[in-house]
């Protein structure tokens, strides 16, 4: 089993959490529905208990695998620039192919792929932090 600190994992991933609760709620949350061609209707709608609880449940599993990839006790600016790197030149950068693919609008990329960074850089930063 990798040494993971379980706690930092939890506060990293509930850190992303709230991050995407501020972007797409009052940052760019209109923007975002109308790239993404979702409707006031539809997030009316919709199961928000699967919606909340499958995200936070894949926050854990991107902090948690990443704390594995960063391993025990990692120095907070490599901590940070790792989440930084792989948020925009992994994240990022893989919606940026399937979006070219798919056609989406380039603010559905650029808002997806900014939120992708942020938390990843948040995580790492946490994680860091946490040692």
């Amino acid at each position: 089993m990798p040494d993971v600190n379980w706690l930092a994992v939890i506060a990293a991933a509930a850190s992303s959490f709230v991050l995407g609760g501020l972007w797409y709620g009052p940052l760019f949350g209109k923007a975002w529905q109308k790239a993404a061609g979702v409707t006031d209707e539809q997030i009316k709608t919709s199961n928000t208990g699967v919606i909340f609880g499958g995200s936070f449940a894949l926050a854990l599993v991107q902090a948690g695998v990443f704390a594995m990839f960063l391993g025990p006790k990692p120095a907070l600016g490599f901590a940070t620039a790792a989440g930084f790197a792989a948020g925009l030149c992994w994240v990022a950068a893989a919606f940026g192919i399937v979006y070219l693919f798919e056609r989406r609008p380039l603010a559905h990329g650029l808002i997806n792929g900014g939120y992708n960074t942020l938390a990843f850089t948040l995580i790492g930063a946490v994680l860091g932090l946490w040692h």
